[in-house]
């Protein structure tokens, strides 16, 4: 009823900003607050570490899921209608984009989300990645890199195996998957308060999950009581990231919905939480090297998350929680070149030059 309201006061498309500025100022505050970063998570699981950073995305992921499937088990909420599932997609655009993704994802010492959330907080890194980030996934997705993106994503769909649900290919009922996650919530509740990483910081993790069957179960309910067909999602940012771009280069209105109101409001959400806790500083590149790394890995990311369907949250958590194949696909895919690229550019490669320099030191002088 609040919600026919709201739609009534200010429209549909009001409404659907309004929520996606809510939900995104929640996701915003409780990730900056949380630290929640898969690169973080990745690097310190790829270096034998099973710490605070892998316990806090873990509740993420856990979270996300199985407040999605007992949403869906109240009959609030159909999975088979997300686009995800709905429709053919691409699974060598979720392999390569992953890759790329996650490549990406190290360089830029964060993924699509974290970017935005530590801007907020005056990292003017971040902010001029996820600049660069926004305005090479507009290009691959109807600019002069779509061409690239199509041809990649046209080798090997869903269409072949004849369906994205991971559980009806698998044949995992939804009773036992449920079981199996709400274990794994568990799990991660455990390993993070043996970690030590403190009441509030798993609180706040486990906030910034719910987000997602929150998104999932608001746009569900637009969908019967909006005059226009509203597109069934939850929290993305790739799309949206390029969606909120355009509004500043589009004519007033012409773009307003769900994903435009998200990236302002996980912006709006991180900087006052960042404020309220006294985390808010200016930070600057370290150098022109550092520079090109930050941009280089932010442009992987806008293209391999559109190639892909979906970022470090778009694919590997919202995409994940509906088991949509493409999704896990590309999470395994960023999970592998995050390790890989962290192995050979920040371990292997600093490894090789300080052993240059040594020799160079020891040397004799010509």
């Amino acid at each position: 009823m609040e919600l026919e309201l709201i739609a009534d006061t200010f429209g549909d498309k009001g409404a659907l900003l309004l929520g996606g500025a809510v939900i995104g100022a929640l996701f915003g505050a409780f990730a900056q607050q949380s630290r929640f970063c898969l690169r973080a998570a990745a690097i310190e699981f790829s270096r034998g570490r099973i710490g605070g950073k892998l316990a806090v995305w873990l509740i993420v992921f856990a979270t996300a899921i199985a407040g999605t499937m007992l949403l869906a088990a109240q009959g609030l909420f159909t999975a088979t209608e997300a686009r995800q599932l709905a429709s053919p997609q691409s699974l060598s655009g979720a392999a390569i984009g992953g890759l790329l993704f996650g490549t990406g994802m190290v360089l830029a010492r964060g993924c699509s989300s974290r970017l935005l959330v530590l801007s907020a907080t005056g990292n003017l890194r971040a902010l001029l990645s996820g600049l660069v980030f926004a305005v090479v996934a507009q290009a691959s997705l109807h600019g002069f890199l779509s061409p690239l993106r199509e041809a990649l994503a046209t080798p090997l769909t869903t269409l072949s195996i004849g369906s994205n649900d991971l559980l009806v290919l698998s044949g995992i009922s939804d009773q036992s998957a449920l079981a199996a996650v709400l274990i794994g919530l568990v799990a991660a509740f455990a390993l993070a308060f043996w970690r030590r990483i403190g009441v509030w910081t798993a609180f706040a993790a486990f906030a910034v999950g719910a987000c997602i069957p929150l998104a999932w179960w608001f746009t569900n309910a637009m969908t019967a009581i909006a005059f226009e067909p509203v597109q069934l999602e939850s929290l993305s940012f790739t799309g949206p990231s390029a969606d909120t771009l355009m509004l500043f280069l589009s004519r007033p209105g012409s773009m307003i919905d769900f994903d435009v109101g998200l990236v302002p409001g996980v912006f709006i959400g991180a900087f006052v939480a960042a404020w309220a806790s006294g985390q808010l500083e200016l930070q600057g590149f370290e150098g022109g090297q550092s520079m090109r790394r930050y941009l280089a890995g932010a442009a992987l990311m806008g293209f391999g998350g559109m190639l892909a369907g979906g970022c470090a949250v778009g694919a590997g958590v919202t995409g994940a929680s509906i088991f949509a194949l493409t999704a896990w696909v590309t999470l395994f895919a960023i999970w592998f070149a995050a390790a890989t690229t962290d192995w050979l550019v920040d371990r292997k490669w600093p490894e090789r030059h300080a052993r240059l320099d040594a020799l160079t030191v020891g040397s004799p002088q010509l």
